[in-house]
């Protein structure tokens, strides 16, 4: 990234790891901390990283409080250390709130676990993946898909809705004409009683009184048209009801009740979770253990205090084969401290599987809670939609009962009203009456044809209008289908970013650095079947090659044993820089940190500072003076830190 003016960076710390009270300025770009050893250089790194946001720091030996100010952007951020008993309780307002990804992949200390995860032949993937929250991601995923799956199922009901389209127009069509059949049918009985009216004699009071008497028996024929269309739909309600209720008995009948109880599920859940975090602490901790005795075996460590007759710290904690312990101060021989180092590096790949294995029964437990609280939240809803069933069950066969009274009763009062209306005398008027009662049969066919028109027009207006919002929801569809791909491939992308970050890399700083005979460096991502749990799936993992060429230039491939000590920790650098690059953690934190270089070779720190530099504001090393000597002179250097 481009290096942009900022102001300095103000740090004043007190009370942490060997520093009883220092303040530092450190300006925009590169900063430079050279000294020897055991001059506070890694105790202010930690002070620094735990002012933004770690928690691997410790207090000064002596000390009950410390603190650490950082003034960075016009802006003050402080932490606060303190002891309680056996542990230190940190406090204040530091600039991150999370510091996991700047721990990982910012904070390139000797006990950096991406630093270390190459040296160890620790899970890369676990380390560039550990930031990402892939329950979350799943969570999401499983939401997404019910959104998708509901729409479906909508734009499957509308593109059913439009088929049907075809046959109700056809209908109406049918409709229309038999509407029209019968109004020419009825204006022919019209005019038959308007030719029958002018050949017969009859008094007009007469005749008022037998028309009135056959619009009684029209209005009740229609009254009775009417409850007989409302009898067949509550039938045709009922029939359906009941159909429902079966299919709703046969769910619940079928339904099994899970056999794990929920509680407990939660409670395993719970433990493996407190499990896991124990394991994180003890990782963290036996990493941070085994960097400081590694670093005291090989004398990089810091100096415990005791005067030698030798300028080199070294001298005082080795002789021969016998080695001063730094704890109890005993001599022991160099193999035990080796041998028990191996044991801790043994116990912490150890812990490291557990938490793989404890991190899958987890996800499997989860997977398995969600599947029996929605196979119960389904048996609930079906006894509930039973009890509502029923009870419109038997509400439905109420109005029906009282549908079939009132028919029955209409019919008897029609029967009525046509003896009423045949009674009236009217001489020669036979045939008038039985023209009046066929176009009384006419009017009552053209009113239900209408009715049944204006119900096929309004149908056919509703599904058109839903239809309409077809293409909206299939939008709503794609966007989704389109969140469930990117979803689904977000980890895939971080993977693949990651191993090719590390590969372009890598590539480059090999060319710079000029190893000899180390022709590459290189990570293989491939899929492998693992078991988890009870289980076996599949899972990515990184594999770490080395190329090298023999002397007649013939490649072969090599192991991470067989790398040279500066070779292992250029390669964990690179790593931690991939990461760095993938989780863009240059927008969390606008710091690298670079300590215990002094495996690298003077000339080679000095290109990976200049090539670190680009991705970060403030890059801060620690280096001694002979390999400070190497670097650029624009850099800012620091040579006390008080």
């Amino acid at each position: 990234m481009a290096q942009i003016s900022k102001p300095a960076v103000q740090v004043d710390v007190r009370n942490i790891g060997g520093i009883d009270e220092a303040s530092v300025t450190l300006s925009d770009g590169v900063s430079i901390l050279t000294g020897r050893n055991a001059t506070n250089r890694t105790s202010f790194l930690q002070a620094l990283m735990a002012g933004l946001g770690s928690r691997q720091s410790s207090l000064k030996g002596d000390a009950e409080e410390g603190t650490v100010t950082i003034t960075l952007d016009d802006e003050t951020y402080t932490r606060t250390l303190q002891r309680r008993g056996d542990s230190v309780a940190f406090g204040g307002d530091p600039y991150l709130d999370d510091p996991e990804l700047a721990d990982l992949f910012a904070f390139l200390l000797e006990d950096n676990e991406a630093r270390r995860a190459v040296a160890r032949g620790d899970d890369l993937r676990e380390i560039i993946m550990r930031p990402i929250d892939t329950d979350a991601i799943d969570a999401e995923i499983r939401e997404c898909q019910r959104e998708r799956d509901e729409l479906a199922s909508e734009i499957e009901t509308l593109d059913s809705l439009e088929r049907d389209l075809t046959d109700l127009e056809a209908d109406r069509r049918e409709k229309v004409e038999e509407l029209e059949a019968a109004q020419e049918e009825l204006e022919s009985v019209r005019e038959e009683l308007d030719d029958l009216d002018a050949g017969v004699e009859e008094s007009r009071t007469r005749k008022q009184e037998m028309e009135e008497a056959f619009q009684r028996v029209r209005d009740a024929r229609s009254a009775l048209d009417d409850l007989q269309f409302d009898l067949e739909t509550e039938r045709s309600t009922l029939a359906e009801l009941k159909s429902e209720r079966e299919e709703l008995r046969e769910t619940v009948e079928e339904a099994e009740e899970p056999d794990e109880n929920l509680d407990r599920l939660a409670g395993r859940i719970d433990e493996l979770r407190r499990r896991k975090r124990s394991l994180d602490d003890d990782v963290s901790e036996l990493g941070s253990v085994i960097g400081f005795n590694e670093d005291m075996v090989d004398g990089s460590g810091i100096d415990i205090g005791e005067e030698t007759s030798e300028d080199d710290p070294t001298d005082a904690l080795t002789a021969g084969d016998q080695t001063v312990c730094w704890t109890c101060g005993s001599e022991v021989e160099g193999e035990q401290i080796e041998s028990t180092l191996d044991r801790l590096r043994e116990l912490r790949s150890d812990k490291l599987d557990e938490r793989n294995e404890i991190r899958a029964e987890i996800q499997e437990l989860t997977d398995r809670q969600s599947s029996i609280r929605e196979a119960r939240r389904e048996i609930e809803r079906a006894e509930d939609r039973l009890d509502a069933v029923g009870t419109e069950i038997e509400s439905t066969e109420s109005r029906i009962a009282d549908l079939e009274e009132r028919v029955e009763s209409k019919q008897t009062e029609i029967e009525e009203l046509e003896e009423e209306a045949e009674s009236i005398d009217v001489d020669g008027y036979d045939e008038a009456l039985e023209l009046h009662r066929e176009a009384n049969g006419i009017e009552l066919r053209i009113e239900r044809i209408e009715a049944e028109i204006d119900e096929i027009e309004a149908e056919i207006e509703e599904r058109e209008s839903a239809i309409e919002r077809r293409e909206e929801l299939e939008a709503e569809r794609e966007e989704i289908a389109d969140r469930l791909t990117e979803l689904r491939t977000r980890v895939d992308r971080i993977e693949e970013n990651a191993v090719e970050e590390f590969n372009e890399h890598m590539e480059t700083v090999l060319d710079i650095l000029d190893y000899e005979n180390l022709d590459r460096i290189w990570i293989e991502r491939r899929e492998t079947r693992v078991r988890e749990g009870r289980r076996k799936v599949t899972r990515t993992r990184f594999d770490l090659h080395i190329v090298r060429s023999s002397p007649d230039g013939t490649a072969y491939e090599d192991t991470v044993d067989h790398l040279s000590e500066s070779e292992r920790e250029v390669t964990g650098l690179v790593f931690a820089l991939a990461g760095y690059l993938v989780h863009d953690v240059h927008e969390t934190v606008p710091f690298v940190l670079l300590d215990s270089l002094e495996a690298i070779d003077s000339d080679r720190i000095a290109r990976v500072v200049d090539y670190f530099r680009t991705h970060a504001d403030h890059l801060v090393a620690a280096l001694l003076p002979e390999d400070a000597a190497a670097l650029s002179e624009e850099y800012t250097y620091v040579e006390n830190i008080d």
